[in-house]
């Protein structure tokens, strides 16, 4: 599971997930890879499971890069607490994806076998995704 080692605020505030990706929106270190269609808070479970999945179906043939990393903490209150006494403690760990953000790239498999695992990827996320490769997103050659 993914989590920074330290950060500098322990408790952050929620923010507004408006506007489209400006970067991390280019496939540059793999062949192929998986875009946001929408905007979302994406846990560190949730990525976890993207990535078994993926190379699981890959046999871990190839290599995988997630370019998205949960460094926005959630907390939560304990349930039946009455309404005020502070903010609640931070439980888990989340990242801010906005569409066209490249969450997951892959290189080293050929095209049919990467467009199953980032199917079976996208699955596992809570949002819509695109299989994209290096020559439609206009990457780094």
């Amino acid at each position: 599971m993914l989590l920074p080692k330290r950060v500098k605020y322990r408790r952050v505030q929620r923010g507004r997930l408006t506007g489209k990706a400006m970067r991390g929106n280019k496939v540059n270190y793999g062949d192929f890879g998986l875009v946001a269609l929408e905007p979302a808070w994406i846990t560190s479970n949730q990525i976890e499971a993207a990535r078994i999945a993926m190379t699981r179906y890959t046999k871990r043939g190839g290599k995988v890069w997630i370019k998205i990393f949960p460094d926005k903490p959630i907390t939560e209150k304990p349930a039946e607490t009455q309404m005020g006494s502070g903010k609640g403690s931070p439980e888990y760990w989340v990242a801010v994806v906005k569409p066209g953000r490249v969450m997951f790239e892959i290189a080293g498999v050929d095209r049919a076998l990467t467009q199953e695992a980032m199917r079976l990827a996208a699955m596992k996320l809570p949002i819509k995704c695109k299989f994209v490769t290096k020559e439609e997103m206009g990457g780094e050659q």
